[in-house]
């Protein structure tokens, strides 16, 4: 049994709200570059080239890679054999939250009432996702997400009569449907199967696996090629003014479902694909 103090979750999440929404994963880093020199398109090109600019004098200068900071979404895998000591787990979460987000200067966006709207002043509360895992260590993932891509989500509760290209299909709409609003390139986050809320689920989690890194499954793998391809012959291209990078990575992730249904979600997020990753 290993006892894990809160206060550690605090500080962990306060240093990783202020670390996501300033630096770049290395993935992303890598496929931004790559991106600048495979980009077909001139203005698609040029447009690359600002957003490596961009990025350069966020890092440089230590300011947010996007105004937009976020909504705090927080991952916590927790191992069955880890103890919580010293206060409430979710209260320290957002405690983390709430400190990055006020001692790191970081636009705050959360409003405490869907309908009322009056914003709560520190970003507060998260959307924390716990999971259960084996061992004894605590893996915390934070992913700030944008409104501008976060609005372009898209549920469909397909038939299974629809199939593989059913599911393409519904991709390739939402992909289209949000063209330039997401602020492409975007990275596409995929969840097929489970139910409703489950398959939401799975897409957002889809979006914080490395973007160089694909599926397992091999009928999903090669879903996941098809699919950039298709997408990046849409034209929508960076910044919505065309070109040949209208995505960076199609990323699915599936789960068994009920013998009536095919959900498929898609969480599309913008070309900064902000998280940061931790295991305590």
């Amino acid at each position: 049994m290993k006892t894990i103090n809160v206060a550690e979750i605090t500080r962990n999440i306060k240093e990783m709200c202020i670390e996501a929404n300033h630096c770049l994963t290395p993935d992303m880093d890598h496929a931004l570059k790559d991106a600048v020199h495979t980009e077909k398109s001139t203005l698609g090109k040029q447009i690359l080239n600002q957003l490596q600019d961009n990025l350069k004098i966020a890092g440089d200068d230590m300011i947010p890679i996007c105004q937009d900071t976020g909504m705090a979404v927080i991952f916590l895998e927790i191992g069955q054999d880890v103890h919580f000591e010293g206060g409430n787990l979710e209260d320290a979460v957002n405690e983390g939250v709430r400190q990055g987000y006020t001692d790191g200067f970081l636009r705050k966006s959360v409003v405490g009432d869907p309908l009322i709207r009056e914003n709560t002043k520190d970003n507060t509360p998260a959307v924390i996702h716990y999971e259960m895992v084996s061992g004894d260590s605590v893996k915390i993932t934070v992913a700030p997400k944008g409104f501008g891509s976060e609005n372009m989500s898209r549920v469909f509760m397909l038939k299974p009569a629809d199939g593989m290209e059913g599911v393409k299909n519904a991709i390739l709409t939402a992909v289209k449907d949000a063209g330039p609003n997401a602020c492409p390139p975007m990275v596409v986050g995929v969840g097929i199967g489970g139910t409703f809320e489950k398959c939401a689920i799975m897409a957002k989690k889809a979006l914080t696996r490395p973007v160089d890194v694909r599926s397992e499954i091999p009928y999903v793998r090669q879903m996941e090629e098809d699919l950039l391809d298709k997408i990046n012959r849409t034209g929508i291209g960076p910044g919505g003014l065309g070109g040949t990078t209208t995505a960076l990575a199609v990323n699915i992730n599936t789960y068994p479902t009920h013998i009536a249904g095919l959900p498929v979600a898609v969480n599309i997020c913008c070309h900064v694909n902000r998280h940061a990753v931790r295991t305590i």
